[in-house]
């Protein structure tokens, strides 16, 4: 499965059968724009001839889309048939008499104007455009779109995600070599100053005691900065991110949890640092992953 991106964009116009009677070229358009959103979150813009299939339209977004702030917007074009044109008389006839009835009964009700005229005139007898079947044709289509617009965006996403990984792979190795060797310099440092100490005192403890006294520090030392877990567990989320990005799917929340995960390892890393170099490795991890974290919010 692909990986898909939250952000897309989709257009579609399609100029359904003429049912009116009329003539002319009636005209849908649609549009789709998604970007990034912790859950579904559908805005709709739709003309007034679409509105009552607004269910529907929910429905096949909701089906086909997980994640993301999703905007529809519908318009329709009546081409000719939007033109003004002269109502039938007899439906001049029918409004004035209705006018009338009404009038009887509330004498001070404004009469119609020449624009409720055309409006209501070209109502009264007119066929009206069935607009459900071309409207969800012309959302299938733009769905499909917005998908594989999301698609091709999640495909740079995951390459980008998965060479921060290898990078963090990298620096994880470079650190591993460092707590032994920081662990034998202490050690060497211990037993300096534990000898030193006995010469100026002159002290009467034998030099196995002083030297099984800063094994000792050196041992507690070495618990204190050892980040062999740390690493480990690193390599195990990594190792996590890495198979979810190449089974795709929607993952994007699994994959901001093990961000979280990653940046308490590298920050637990840092805390431990006992070299500059050891905390250098920390923030640059940090840098990367951050970078990801940023990236992440933006995968289905």
């Amino acid at each position: 499965m692909a990986v898909y991106s939250m952000t897309g964009y989709a257009s579609i116009q399609l100029q359904p059968d003429d049912t009116t009677g009329k003539g002319g070229a009636a005209r849908l358009g649609l549009e789709l724009r998604s970007v990034n959103s912790r859950f579904l979150d559908l805005s709709l813009r739709l003309a007034d001839e679409l509105r009552a299939h607004e269910a529907m339209v929910r429905s096949m977004v909701g089906a086909a889309l997980q994640r993301g702030k999703v905007e529809v917007r519908a318009f329709v074009d009546l081409g000719e048939q939007g033109a003004l044109q002269l109502p039938a008389s007899d439906a001049l006839q029918r409004l004035a008499s209705v006018q009338a009835g009404v009038r009887a009964w509330l004498p001070e009700a404004a009469a119609l104007s020449v624009a409720d005229a055309l409006r209501l005139g070209g109502q009264v007898g007119a066929a009206r455009q069935d607009w459900a079947k071309p409207l969800q044709q012309a959302l299938a289509q733009a769905l499909d779109a917005l998908k594989q617009a999301r698609a091709a965006e999640g495909e740079r996403l995951a390459a980008m995600l998965l060479g921060r990984v290898q990078q963090l792979r990298a620096l994880a190795r470079r650190a591993e070599p460092m707590v032994p060797e920081l662990v034998r310099q202490q050690r060497e440092r211990f037993l300096e100053r534990w000898e030193q100490a006995m010469q100026l005192s002159a002290a009467s403890a034998t030099p196995q005691a002083v030297q099984e006294r800063a094994l000792a520090e050196a041992t507690a030392y070495a618990m204190r900065i050892d980040v062999a877990e740390e690493i480990t567990r690193l390599d195990s989320h990594l190792d996590e991110i890495a198979r979810l990005i190449e089974g795709g799917g929607e993952i994007g929340k699994r994959l901001d949890f093990l961000i979280q995960e990653l940046h308490r390892e590298a920050n637990t890393l840092g805390s431990k640092s006992a070299s500059m170099e050891l905390t250098r490795i920390s923030v640059d991890m940090k840098v990367l992953i951050e970078q990801m974290r940023e990236q992440v919010q933006n995968i289905e």
